[in-house]
């Protein structure tokens, strides 16, 4: 999902708008951003001393700018939650086109002079250098999205967040299957050729679980679907996106979705007449006639979530994980034009399902693992269903897996650390490159 993934993040965010793991304007939510309210997360050691609200400072490391749909939408949730907390345009920075390096380090000693007090990151190559300027200014707290190693790093400034957003990608998924029900029952195609393309930046968990998650939504509504996934390795890179996408296509895939941050995916749909279902915003104004929805991570509850607890000196957890039910989750207005009919009515039923806990999405019922993908590190029945699974969560140099993550039936991602572990290969996806 690596292709497979990349991310980190949190307050610096603030008050720009700026387009990682996949990632156009802000478009309109069926689910408003929640107040900042508590998630599943993984407690801290105390925090320092209370700030006063007019203390507090904001610093912000953007991977990209604006133009990727992925910092942009940290951006418009930095923005939204400053206007939130009332909080003024010189009490947060932002810090854009900062690479995954040394340049991250740099930077966030510079915020930390400039007197921010929270600094927030939000790719997942920042990690190591954000974990060294938290040792360096410990009176800071450090917040970093899609990292893994703040649970185990044992540092009460730094902390990881994400979001439950294989939740989002499984009701667009949902959408997606409807399309692809609405064209074989139109002609379009038979059954046996509903074939979906997924355009991934790398091989990582977070991309992995990402279109998995969007398989399943899929195949809930559309049995007999299956999905090519090709990686680009990199998070943002158009043409690569857009050539990505095309080959998907020329193989006969019949719909689109992605895990990378421009528009290169939607605009090579648009152009070919096949419906797409983007990430992290609306590309309805640029693809009206193929766009159907997005899902995106909110990250406005989190951003208020250590405000708040930086104001009040309460511990931020060392990991969060925000969900539907905490506003963190959310999916843009359907696109009718382009969506089956009844879409709309159908994603809200299931994601009452997903939110009162009667619909797990990884529910190991609902997929197999066969031949060559089948691991040391689980357990496969007669059927195919995998019975237990030893992920990587406690990150290491050769990625032992380390905790039993399968319980009462379904694969609990995002419980034991909130960036994604989820890394299996299932039955239905072909992977046609894994250079990445």
């Amino acid at each position: 999902m690596n292709k497979i993934l990349s991310l980190a993040l949190v307050l610096v965010m603030v008050l720009s708008l700026a387009a990682c793991g996949g990632k156009t304007a802000a478009p309109a939510e069926t689910a408003a951003a929640a107040p900042a309210a508590e998630a599943p997360a993984t407690e801290a050691p105390a925090a320092d001393a209370p700030a006063a609200a007019a203390d507090v400072k904001l610093g912000f490391i953007f991977l990209h700018d604006e133009n990727s749909t992925y910092d942009l939408n940290f951006m418009n949730g930095a923005k939204e939650a400053c206007a939130a907390l009332g909080l003024t345009e010189d009490q947060y920075i932002f810090r854009t086109n900062i690479p995954e390096g040394q340049e991250c380090y740099d930077a966030a000693c510079e915020l930390a002079d400039a007197g921010c007090n929270i600094i927030f990151a939000d790719s997942f190559g920042h990690e190591d250098y954000l974990i060294q300027a938290a040792m360096e200014f410990p009176e800071v707290q450090f917040c970093h999205a899609t990292g893994t190693k703040a649970h185990t790093q044992g540092l009460s400034n730094y902390h990881n967040a994400f979001a439950a957003i294989y939740e989002g990608r499984y009701l667009a998924g949902v959408a997606a299957g409807l399309k692809l029900n609405e064209m074989i029952e139109a002609g379009q195609f038979t059954a046996e050729e509903a074939k979906m393309g997924y355009v991934g930046a790398f091989t990582y968990a977070e991309v992995v679980s990402g279109y998995t998650s969007f398989y399943l939504g899929a195949k809930s509504v559309c049995p007999s679907v299956t999905m090519d996934v090709t990686f680009t390795g990199s998070w943002y890179d158009e043409t690569a996106e857009k050539e990505g996408a095309n080959k998907l296509i020329a193989g006969g895939a019949k719909l689109v979705s992605q895990h990378a941050d421009s528009m290169g995916a939607p605009t090579a749909c648009e152009t070919a007449g096949v419906p797409n279902v983007s990430y992290n915003g609306s590309t309805v104004a640029a693809c009206p006639n193929t766009f159907i929805v997005s899902s995106r991570i909110n990250w406005a509850p989190y951003y208020e979530y250590v405000v708040k607890c930086v104001q009040n000196g309460e511990a931020i957890a060392a990991d969060w994980t925000g969900t539907i039910a905490t506003g963190s989750v959310v999916l843009t207005d359907i696109n009718e034009q382009a969506a089956a009919a009844g879409t709309a009515d159908k994603v809200a039923e299931v994601k009452a399902d997903i939110e009162s806990g009667k619909l797990h999405v990884f529910d190991t019922t609902t997929f197999t693992v066969s031949g060559d993908n089948v691991t040391p590190t689980m357990t496969v029945d007669a059927n195919g269903n995998v019975t237990s699974y030893m992920a990587d969560v406690d990150t290491d140099p050769a990625y032992t897996g380390d905790t039993e993550v399968v319980e009462n039936g379904y694969f609990n991602e995002s419980a034991k650390r909130s960036a994604p572990y989820f890394d299996l290969k299932i039955d239905g996806i072909t992977l046609l490159d894994t250079a990445f």
